[in-house]
């Protein structure tokens, strides 16, 4: 019995031994081993400090490093454009390339022997498809058919001073070519450009921003061409590569007579020279459209007078070019034209006859695709480039 006793106390023991040494309860609960505790808290080797010991139960917590933002991408190089005076003349060259067919078959048929009526008769349809239009076209012939009869000129040289005098009086024009820029009253003065699709308006109002500042003005650009989405990035492109301020929506869509309205704001309140609006393109026939443009214009009026409305035509559309024009001057009252793309295939005769039919001038040419290829119009230039 005895001992008996004694096994039992013994089984107790061993067992008690056992369980104090190879199970512990973790703070969650749940049963681990002493020998994974020790390994987890250091406890085989050196005794935890206090604040590992009240943090060994906690949940670990990895902080991953925060990745730098993109940087941003470099300015481009503000340029010094050169200024405008002497550029149609230094683009006379690439000018006279486009329109040497037309002077020159002029120059054959009045320097031929034979000037009967047939000759007479193409010389008018010559100029008729060189886009001068039926009735300038008839008033040329007419004024030339009456020299040769008075003055007998046959020599080439003869025939190319009457030609030239001619066109030169069709061409000219009393009002004047100067794109009014000073600013007045305090205030800069403001341009809008207007026009239909596809002629060039924004990369125009790009140029002529670039012109301006070569010329030693103060820029700030308006993109109220809110409906064409890489408009307003294109028109901040160009301001960006000459210094000049670009006024702009975020918003797709926005009403463009709010931001012209900024733009000709941050022109006052900047002092600077010139605000330049781009305004949507839109066709001719959209009376919609139309009458929103005429908005922009009222808007504008608030804050400042408008100076110039420079209408943009495409000089390769011919006679399509003055349907669109007579729409545009009616309602927004168009003080100058700008020719793009004449040194294409454009046959040049639209000078004279957009100018007859709106009775304002041509103030500016595109000769090229180059970022100071738009001049201003000289008369005598162009028809120097005409006759060669």
């Amino acid at each position: 019995m005895e001992y008996i006793i004694l096994i039992v106390v013994l089984a107790v023991l061993l067992v008690g031994g056992l369980g104090s040494t190879f199970l512990v309860r973790s703070r969650t609960g749940r049963s681990v081993s002493k020998a994974t505790v020790d390994e987890l808290t250091g406890a085989a080797d050196t005794q935890a400090p206090p604040e590992a010991a009240a943090e060994a139960g906690a949940t670990a917590t990895v902080t991953v490093p925060e990745q730098a933002a993109p940087a941003a991408p470099p300015k481009p190089a503000i340029e010094k454009p050169p200024p405008s005076a002497g550029r149609m003349v230094r683009l006379r060259a690439r000018l006279a390339r486009s329109q040497s067919g037309f002077g020159a078959v002029l120059l054959n048929l009045l320097s031929s022997g034979k000037l009967d009526d047939d000759t007479w008769d193409e010389i008018e349809e010559v100029l008729i498809t060189a886009d001068v239009g039926v009735g300038p076209a008839r008033q040329v012939t007419a004024d030339l058919r009456t020299k040769v009869k008075v003055e007998g000129t046959r020599t080439v040289d003869e025939v190319r001073q009457m030609l030239r005098a001619e066109l030169l009086a069709q061409v000219e024009t009393p009002a004047s070519r100067a794109v009014r820029t000073e600013r007045h009253e305090g205030h800069p003065a403001v341009i809008m450009m207007v026009g239909v699709n596809g002629t060039g308006k924004t990369t125009t109002c790009g140029k002529l921003a670039r012109a301006l500042v070569g010329d030693g003005r103060t820029v700030v650009l308006g993109a109220a061409d809110t409906f064409r989405a890489a408009a307003s990035e294109q028109l901040q492109t160009w301001g960006d590569r000459v210094g000049a301020q670009t006024v702009r929506s975020e918003k797709e869509g926005a009403d463009p007579a709010s931001v012209a309205f900024e733009a000709v704001s941050k022109g006052i309140d900047d002092n600077v020279d010139v605000v330049l609006v781009d305004t949507a393109g839109r066709l001719h026939t959209k009376t919609g459209l139309m009458d929103e443009l005429g908005k922009v214009k009222r808007v504008i009026e608030k804050k400042a007078s408008v100076d110039e409305v420079l209408l943009v035509l495409d000089a390769t559309t011919g006679q399509n070019g003055l349907r669109q024009a007579r729409v545009f001057a009616e309602v927004v009252d168009v003080s100058g034209i700008v020719l793009t793309k004449l040194d294409g295939t454009a046959k040049g005769g639209i000078v004279i006859a957009v100018q007859q039919e709106l009775g304002v001038p041509v103030k500016l040419v595109g000769l090229g695709e180059g970022p100071d290829d738009l001049a201003p119009f000289d008369p005598a230039t162009f028809v120097d480039a005409i006759i060669g």
